[in-house]
Formats: C-alpha cells, sequence, structure tokens
C-alpha cells in the first residue's frame, strides 16, 4: 500500500474513487436522481481545481494498482461561525474491503498534522447522524458535537453533525 499527497493528475481517478465511495456507504439512501445530483461533486472537473488550489491538501492511498482510500482538508465551508483559523476535513473515505486495517487512522493523523501545519487552530468535519462507526472513530480523536446541519444530497436533507478538534 502506498501513501502520498495527490497530484493534479489525479483528478480522475479520486472522481471515480469519490463516487464508488459515496455510493457504497450511503447510496442506498437515495433516489437515482438525488444521488446522482450529489455525485456531481465528484466531477473530475471539480477534482482538478481542488487539486490545484493551495487551500486543499489532499492525501490518496493505493493499493493493487488503483487508489483506494483519500482524505481532502480544504478551507471552512459548513455552516458554522468559526473562531481562530479553522480547517475542515471535507472527506475521509475508505472502500469497504480496506476498513479495518489502520489506513482511516494513517489518514486521520495526516489530517491532523497537516491541519497543524498550515496553522489551523480547529479542524471541523460533518458526519451523517447515522454513521456510528465514523462518529466513534471521530470521538475517538477527542472531536466534539458542535450543531447538527442539513446535509443535502439532491433535493433530499439529511442531518449531520459538526464535530471540532481543537488542535
Amino acid at each position: 500500500m502506498i501513501e502520498r499527497l495527490a497530484q493534479p493528475d489525479d483528478a480522475e481517478a479520486l472522481s471515480t474513487l469519490g463516487k464508488e465511495t459515496f455510493v457504497e456507504t450511503f447510496g442506498h439512501l437515495y433516489t437515482p436522481e438525488n444521488l446522482a445530483a450529489f455525485l456531481e461533486n465528484h466531477a473530475p472537473e471539480r477534482w482538478a481545481e481542488q487539486l490545484a488550489d493551495p487551500a486543499y491538501a489532499i492525501r490518496v492511498a493505493e493499493a493493487e494498482g488503483r487508489p483506494i482510500a483519500y482524505a481532502k482538508l480544504g478551507p471552512p465551508s459548513l455552516p458554522f461561525t468559526p473562531q481562530g483559523h479553522p480547517i475542515e476535513l471535507r472527506q475521509l473515505y475508505v472502500l469497504k474491503p480496506w476498513h479495518g486495517c489502520g489506513l482511516a487512522a494513517r489518514l486521520m493523523e495526516w489530517t491532523i498534522a497537516e491541519a497543524r501545519a498550515r496553522g489551523a487552530d480547529e479542524l471541523y468535519l460533518s458526519v451523517f447522524t447515522d454513521n456510528h462507526r465514523a462518529r466513534r472513530f471521530y470521538e475517538r480523536y477527542g472531536f466534539e458535537f458542535v450543531r447538527t446541519y442539513a446535509f443535502m444530497v439532491g433535493s433530499h436533507a439529511d442531518e449531520d453533525h459538526i464535530m471540532r478538534l481543537a488542535l
């Protein structure tokens, strides 16, 4: 397994991985129309923009010749009033065959270290209320509940938790 910083030429592969991990985890919850609308967020053009933007940092893990996981840091976008210098963990996704092997922990350790290296004093993320596994994972790192908000998947609103880690 290889872990590295994503490069601009990774846009297509990360687009595919972003769609695959979201559908694998949450696809059963949505109508085909809402799911398709949401997956536009993972269009290769969107990934290319973020990979070219120094405000983002993306770490990708590869195995068997293809990406299997990634963590994406970026500027805050969640509905909260930040204090200080926050950064947001936009996504941390691992394909199911690699759950439980320590990969998510390594990506989270990189995320926290990179957030600190960028001068952030708070790290925010959002997690689906019913994703108990992910919530427990983030709580182990010290993330605390801030508030709920409506996470939109097409026209469908899910309740997500905004969580915060003081750095």
